[in-house]
């Protein structure tokens, strides 16, 4: 087989395989990305076939909107919460459950189960919940957790750590894992405790998992809206309105496509700024075995 016929080869195993994905990923991510983009800079309210070229002034009025701004920093807060609580509840059942205690695959498989659960039933099951069961508790507040603006913005940070800790918790074992055990053989001649272990071998060998999992919380937290929509609805008095759902409603509810699209694409910017510090970060740490 010459030269040719080995690159005519090449090229039709990659568009039998990868061209599929290709054109489904320019079809669904890279066009609808581009012609955002150019609604950015139009006028358009979702309905009329004009659409008029206002420039930069989406951006102006996006940079001026305090409402906007304010959605920003309150899924910063919420981001920062729920990737600690996330990450630590679910590295300590990782190491938990590693422990080599009974039922380990049971508890596995039930605390996994609620990240199968969609985020409007989980929200609808959760506002039941904290409404009309845990009221009714005599060392509980007579009032839901959702009528308060601050317990509201915690219950949402409680479900959203339900939901994902079994998700990251599966990661970080499979990092306990595939932590050679030569080196904890080692480490045990040399008279290292389990906690010395657990801090001076296992964590700097499994960091790889600390990277995904702290990637997948990060972005996961930053997009909510099901949740936020399904549980408290942006309430009460609109404090725990997140920056997707004032995107969300700026778009489909005030007929301000342009203003939306330019506020998703700052958001977006956002995001992938604090994606890109989280991963390099969290790669410098990484030690291979």
């Amino acid at each position: 087989m010459n030269k040719k016929e080995k690159a005519s080869t090449k090229i039709g195993l990659f568009t039998m395989f990868a061209g599929p994905s290709m054109i489904a990923f320019t079809c669904f991510v890279i066009i609808p990305f581009i012609y955002g983009l150019y609604l950015t800079f139009t006028s358009w309210d979702g309905f009329s076939s004009v659409k008029q070229f206002v420039g930069f002034q989406n951006y102006i009025t996006v940079f001026h909107d305090k409402e906007f701004w304010s959605s920003i920093f309150l899924t910063f807060r919420y981001v920062i919460a729920v990737v600690v609580l996330v990450n630590l509840t679910a590295f300590l059942l990782a190491v938990l459950l590693t422990s080599r205690i009974k039922g380990e695959n049971f508890l596995r498989a039930g605390f996994f189960t609620p990240n199968l659960i969609g985020g409007i039933v989980l929200g609808f099951i959760w506002q039941f919940i904290f409404n009309r069961v845990l009221v009714t508790l005599p060392f509980m507040p007579d009032t839901s957790l959702l009528s308060d603006p601050t317990t509201a913005f915690w219950a949402i940070v409680i479900v959203q750590t339900w939901k994902q800790s079994g998700y990251m918790m599966l990661i970080y074992i499979a990092g306990l894992v595939g932590v050679s055990q030569d080196y904890i053989e080692a480490a045990r001649i040399d008279g290292a405790t389990n906690r010395q272990i657990l801090w001076k071998i296992r964590l700097p060998l499994m960091m790889q998992s600390f990277t995904i999992c702290f990637f997948l919380t990060l972005s996961s937290s930053f997009q909510v809206y099901d949740l936020n929509l399904s549980l408290t609805n942006g309430g009460p008095y609109g404090a725990t309105r997140m920056a997707v759902m004032t995107i969300f409603e700026k778009a489909f509810t005030y007929h301000k496509y342009g203003e939306g699209q330019a506020e998703a694409l700052v958001f977006f910017l956002i995001m992938l700024c604090v994606a890109v510090a989280q991963l390099k970060f969290t790669s410098k740490k990484e030690v291979e075995a």
